[in-house]
């Protein structure tokens, strides 16, 4: 099987959002259920300002060489998703890790340079049958890529010696650390918010 990168629009994304959410369940293992907790948030999301969606799909490798329509792409099974938005001063997120920067004595020049103009790497998740393979530094790059915004941000959960892909990804990519130990309202884990600057 051959993998495939394929943007997405916010049609696709409602269109293949059941299959986006039984990743995002698999790869952060996650009770079965939570898929319709989320579905309604990651709809919503599609209308943010920016929003952009990225799939990882596979296809049998063609006898050819040729590469596969958008029309095939979009219909083949997916594999890894990611998307984000513009964040904005009225999003939750936004106002956790203001206050989570309060909290650590950052200065109103440092929260206002890093909230002024930023990406939120909401999601970015690879299946468990497809890790290892380098996807989800492929996703990253494309969603990244040509971004308007002075750096990107995103919020992972805290794993002892940062041991396992997502945080390998994310140093690999040049991510370092805003804000460790953070625990967002409503969430018993600890989480760590990394960012960088774009372009990637």
């Amino acid at each position: 099987m051959a993998a495939y990168l394929v943007d997405l629009s916010p049609g696709d994304m409602q269109r293949r959002l059941r299959e986006a959410l039984s990743i995002y369940v698999d790869a952060m293992r996650y009770p079965r259920g939570t898929e319709d907790q989320r579905a309604a948030m990651w709809l919503e999301h599609t209308r943010r300002r920016g929003w952009k969606a990225v799939a990882a799909v596979e296809l049998p490798e063609p006898p050819d060489g040729s590469v596969p329509s958008r029309e095939e792409l979009l219909r083949a099974p997916m594999v890894g998703i990611a998307y984000g938005y513009c964040g904005a001063p009225d999003q939750w997120w936004q106002q956790q890790v203001v206050a989570g920067l309060h909290r650590v004595g950052a200065d109103e020049a440092r929260i206002a340079e890093l909230m002024s103009s930023y990406f939120e790497l909401t999601e970015l998740h690879i299946h468990p049958r497809a890790q290892g393979r380098g996807l989800g530094e492929a996703l990253a790059r494309r969603l990244l890529a040509d971004r308007p915004e002075s750096h990107v941000l995103l919020s992972t959960p805290e794993i002892n010696g940062e041991s396992n892909r997502a945080w390998r990804l994310y140093r690999r990519l040049g991510f370092t650390d805003v804000i460790r130990d953070y625990h967002f309202a409503g969430d018993p884990r600890a989480f760590a918010i990394l960012g960088r600057a774009l372009p990637l």
